[in-house]
């Protein structure tokens, strides 16, 4: 009897190997994948097909020297909502078609070119919003002129900027996080702050496609 058992399992494992390496690498069991729109053009987010895929060297270390590479909590601020890869999907497909949502790459140097950005994000350097680094005026251009922000006279009015979600290089990484802190300090609304806490590390350690910074 145990004998019939056992070749009875390995009949019906031998029936059907082809389904278990065809499997799909789909991004949720009903999505296989996004489209966004990227500097006007679409582009596909999918997770890379090959199981055996790897995360690239710039993202296998798992300690870094803090400061200032320390590990974020993973609440910022009151207000200010912490997404993952599925909320972050449902904000890059509004780009191109919701002028009120942005979703911004805070990374600076070399690192969006050697790991790429996410489809449908905008590069802007988190030192772009620092006054440590960058003139009032220029932070106060970038508030109007890219978020929709409105002054009036030494205030500011917030109600028609763009709802903003910020990301860098992941739970380690302190650039997105310093700018949605200088956001908040200068009145922008707690509510139109998001943070991808995972950033791009998380992003390619779940196979998730990038595109080449242009």
């Amino acid at each position: 009897m145990k004998i019939l058992i056992i070749a009875a399992s390995l009949a019906l494992f031998a029936a059907q190997p082809a389904l278990a390496l065809e499997q799909a690498v789909n991004i949720t069991q009903s999505v296989k994948a996004v489209e966004v729109m990227h500097k006007g053009v679409k582009v596909k987010i999918e997770r890379n097909p090959d199981t055996e895929n790897m995360l690239d060297p710039d993202f296998s270390l798992t300690s870094r020297p803090c400061p200032p590479y320390c590990i974020q909590p993973m609440h910022l601020a009151p207000g200010v909502e912490t997404i993952g890869e599925l909320e972050l999907l449902e904000y890059l497909k509004k780009i191109g078609r919701d002028a009120s949502v942005m979703v911004i790459d805070s990374r600076d140097g070399t690192w969006p070119l050697r790991s790429g950005i996410i489809a449908g994000a905008v590069q802007l350097p988190w030192q772009e919003l620092h006054p440590g680094h960058t003139d009032m005026e220029k932070i106060a251009e970038t508030l109007v002129f890219r978020f929709g922000a409105a002054r009036q006279g030494s205030l500011w009015n917030f109600e028609n900027a763009k709802t903003l979600v910020l990301y860098c290089n992941g739970p380690w990484c302190g650039q997105s996080p310093t700018n949605i802190k200088q956001l908040l300090a200068l009145g922008y609304p707690a509510h139109k702050l998001k943070w991808y806490r995972g950033g791009i590390q998380d992003w390619k350690m779940l196979g998730l496609s990038t595109v080449a910074p242009m």
